[in-house]
């Protein structure tokens, strides 16, 4: 029989190691990938709860389907947003800030854009 330490202690790893992709990368793939780490940590957890002698209910593995459909889910969706924020920005930096907006930026240093034609000078509208 297994001890419950072993399986703790991994799962302990996993968790730390998901914490630090998650906190410390700047690569949205990286971060995905840590967050993966952590479900499983918590996978292995429900798993192992589970599974010990004399436990009243078995939903251990039950909950476990349950966050591996949820982790499936958030991977599509995630991996969705990073396509289109690649397709956008050219990076997956998470510390780059997209542009959001339709419109471009003006340049600061180009001063105050011209008005058009018929707002620049209202004397010379001609009434007829």
């Amino acid at each position: 029989m297994i001890h419950l330490q072993l399986p703790a202690a991994l799962a302990a790893l996993l968790a730390g190691i998901g914490v630090y992709g998650v906190l410390a990368r700047r690569n949205a793939v990286l971060v995905l990938i840590g967050v993966e780490l952590i479900l499983n940590a918590a996978n292995l957890l429900l798993v192992t709860a589970g599974s010990r002698p004399g436990a009243p209910f078995s939903a251990g593995p039950v909950l476990t389907l349950f966050v591996i459909t949820i982790a499936a889910a958030e991977i599509v969706v995630a991996l969705a947003v990073v396509l289109v924020l690649f397709r956008t920005t050219g990076t997956v930096d998470l510390t780059a800030v997209p542009d959001l907006t339709d419109d471009p930026e003006p340049d600061p240093l180009a001063g105050p854009e011209p008005l058009p034609e018929s707002q620049s000078n209202p004397a010379r509208e001609v009434r007829s």
